[in-house]
């Protein structure tokens, strides 16, 4: 089914589809604990969807990616299972430095949150990788890494205090289009996917996704496949997006 499905997400006009999709990535515990696995173990099925998708999402013509990787409330998370996730998110890191879709997709890699937060080792490599790519603009990917849209506003507004201070900033010249500039990612996602069967918002993006469009999936994120990809792709241009009309 992918072919035929890709061919008609390929037909959209580019105003139809979207150019920014993001997702959040729910589901990796419970599809584990299904299986009769520790319920850590899911996240590294996850792992290698989010790899396939960066290839799903090129080919659909997609022009940015968000991932909501790991929320600040998973910091909370069992040491042991914090742990596992540490060691598998570096070890993805190390393999994408030398990743050839950075270069063949010109793909640009961004690390958004309070990523101050991680050990020092993994803040050099996330540097490292947003370094090697900062050039590269055809394809944009974002991991929200200890990441909360509240927190992100909070900072935000922590970044324009001294600016207003000095002047710079005042409340004629202050607008949300300015505003946006002192946010983790100033650009909005047209589409927002959850799976995993929960309906909620969760603290992700809550500033730039005010009129994206949302679609819930019921399957776990290490269930999600291209066809379901594309079928959201596909959904998404058959919506009527009104924006305030």
């Amino acid at each position: 089914m992918s072919d035929e499905l890709i061919d008609v997400v390929k037909k959209i006009p580019a105003e139809k589809k979207p150019a920014h999709v993001a997702i959040i990535l729910d589901g990796n515990r419970r599809f584990a604990k299904r299986l009769n696995l520790d319920p850590w173990k899911g996240h590294e099925w996850g792992e290698k969807k989010v790899q396939k998708l960066l290839d799903w999402s090129k080919d659909a013509g997609i022009k940015e990616l968000t991932f909501y990787a790991l929320s600040l409330q998973n910091f909370n998370r069992p040491k042991q299972e914090f742990d596992y996730i540490l060691k598998l998110f570096l070890d993805a890191a190390e393999k994408l430095l030398d990743d050839k879709r950075l270069e063949t997709y010109n793909l640009r890699i961004r690390f958004i949150g309070r990523i101050n937060l991680f050990p020092k080792n993994i803040q050099e490599l996330m540097n490292k990788i947003m370094e090697k790519t900062k050039n590269n603009s055809d394809y944009i990917v974002n991991f929200a890494m200890a990441y909360g849209g509240r927190e992100e506003i909070l900072d935000a507004v922590k970044k324009i205090i001294p600016q207003i201070k000095k002047g710079i900033i005042t409340g004629d010249n202050l607008s949300d289009k300015m505003f946006s500039k002192f946010l983790y990612l100033e650009d909005e996602p047209d589409l927002i996917i959850r799976t995993g069967g929960e309906k909620r918002t969760s603290n992700f993006l809550l500033w730039q996704s005010f009129y994206s469009e949302w679609i819930f999936l019921d399957k776990f994120w290490p269930e999600f496949e291209k066809d379901d990809f594309l079928n959201c792709i596909i959904e998404y241009s058959n919506r009527e997006r009104r924006i305030g009309k």
